[in-house]
């Protein structure tokens, strides 16, 4: 690990990797340090008794010939080593609320006519949102590859009108508001907070096509790797930077845990940035800097149970379900204990395709930090059997709830394992293990922006807290940041090269 090199990025979540594989295939010098042994962050896959699990890129959309993701993967390489398997074209998501299944299917029109079955007198109103979350999608060059012509990504309206108000512009009908809202475990949404940009984007991301990786997350991180490798790049696993290491003008090393240190003329920081600050010690990073990054808030972290079936007895289901115990979708976030859990995502996974049972699924819902913060400083595996009880305790809960919509299932598992928000912590270095790093805030729209630029002129950040998280937002914060060093409307032309 000698020598200096061009860019030195740290962290090897998808945004590093994208960053590492644009600049290193524009020729310049690139170095990728990860803490962990395996790479990836969320997109991190993990094996139980021989069964694969992934960590957090749980399926995707806009995947069809021409569509945003899939301009991307193509540029990226991903195409033709990733292999997928499209959900159910009339009722990817299905939502269930207080005892009603409702379905998202894929196509704008398609969208529109399934839900109309169930509200024949929201027809009108499906139509408008449906023009609303299309304009809005239409609105973004970047979300559209077009060329920048000014500073503006989104329209300001967007930002400062909340997803909730945003819906119920569209509809008074409250359920259908509900329904509309279902999908917000996607991106932790909070009532009359999060804009209104987030939902729109997401949504029509997922409208236009949505597919499940086959085999697990990891191939994406393990692709984008071997692609970067090729084009002189590095990948450094089990190498942690203790330290951004800074004169009186700029970055000029990282020092390891280990001790070494690493030159470069420029790093880029894929670690939150309220982390990628505790390992600076600068002048250059002004008091009231600091105070804002470390003052926003993070989005509200997940238990996770993981889920492996007896063979076949539980037949794959090719959508995701989303569950609301009661009619209000936003409540989730503000959940009593007591009563815990209030919602829950449940996903099978893929193992190949057209395939007809399931091995595996992901049960996920919401968690706050507090219920687990009296075991903040112990260490994996090592924390006792009171965690242990409380990890048993809360998958019985869950797992009661998913009964309820499958009846029988229970009988079907063969064993699970859990995860909480100190796993998630852990594994992806994310503060309490937020699920989607910092909460964009309708009401504070400058203040919760986090830049690409930091006050150090070298040093940059990449990110889900850059633009947007998941894996389109992610992509193009990569973008934001590589041009940096390549300019805007040159990284926009590379994707039609």
């Amino acid at each position: 690990m000698q020598g200096k090199y061009d860019i030195l990025i740290v962290g090897s979540g998808l945004g590093g990797l994208v960053c590492a594989y644009i600049l290193s295939k524009k020729g310049f010098k690139v170095a990728v340090l990860e803490k962990h042994s395996q790479i990836g962050g969320c997109l991190q896959s993990f094996k139980r008794e021989n069964v694969k699990f992934d960590t957090g890129m749980h399926y995707i959309g806009s995947m069809e010939e021409g569509q945003i993701l899939h301009r991307f993967w193509k540029y990226l390489g991903l195409t033709e080593s990733v292999p997928l398997q499209r959900l159910n074209t009339d009722g990817y998501d299905v939502i269930s609320l207080n005892g009603t299944e409702y379905k998202y299917a894929s196509g704008y029109d398609n969208f529109i006519d399934t839900l109309a079955k169930q509200f024949p007198n929201n027809v009108a109103d499906l139509q408008t949102y449906i023009n609303n979350v299309r304009d809005i999608a239409n609105a973004s060059p970047l979300y559209n590859l077009r060329k920048i012509q000014n500073n503006v990504f989104i329209e300001p309206d967007y930002i400062k009108t909340s997803v909730n108000d945003f819906i119920a512009g569209a509809t008074q009908n409250t359920v259908l508001q509900n329904v509309l809202a279902g999908n917000l475990p996607l991106y932790a949404g909070v009532k009359d907070k999060t804009p209104t940009y987030i939902h729109a984007l997401i949504t029509n991301f997922y409208i236009q096509s949505a597919y499940r990786i086959i085999g697990g997350s990891d191939q994406i991180a393990k692709s984008l790797a071997q692609s970067i490798k090729s084009f002189g790049g590095e990948i450094i696993p089990s190498a942690e930077v203790d330290k951004f290491i800074c004169n009186n003008e700029r970055a000029t090393s990282v020092l390891l845990t280990n001790g070494e240190y690493i030159e470069a003329n420029s790093f880029i920081s894929n670690i939150h940035p309220q982390v990628t600050l505790s390992k600076i010690d600068s002048p250059m990073i002004r008091k009231a800097y600091r105070q804002r990054i470390n003052g926003l808030q993070n989005t509200i972290s997940n238990f996770t149970v993981y889920i492996i079936f007896k063979p076949n007895t539980t037949p794959y289901l090719n959508y995701n379900y989303y569950y609301y115990k009661n009619a209000d979708v936003w409540a989730g976030n503000d959940y009593n204990p007591a009563t815990w859990p209030e919602q829950f995502l449940f996903m099978h996974q893929c193992k190949e395709a057209n395939q007809q049972f399931a091995e595996s699924a992901e049960l996920i819902g919401y968690m706050h930090y507090d219920e687990v913060a009296q075991w903040a400083n112990t260490k994996v595996g090592r924390r006792g059997e009171a965690y242990e009880d409380f990890k048993k305790q809360k998958a019985e809960k869950m797992l009661q709830e998913l009964e309820l919509s499958f009846p029988g299932i229970r009988n079907c598992i063969q064993s699970y394992y859990t995860s909480t928000p100190l796993t998630y912590e852990n594994y992806t270095k994310t503060m309490h293990g937020s699920m989607y790093g910092i909460i964009r805030d309708k009401n504070f729209p400058t203040q919760t922006l986090v830049s690409q630029r930091t006050k150090i002129p070298n040093l940059f950040m990449t990110g889900q807290n850059i633009n947007s998280h998941g894996i389109l937002g992610v992509t193009i914060g990569s973008v934001i940041t590589c041009a940096e060093f390549l300019g805007l409307n040159e990284v926009i032309q590379e994707f039609y090269d």
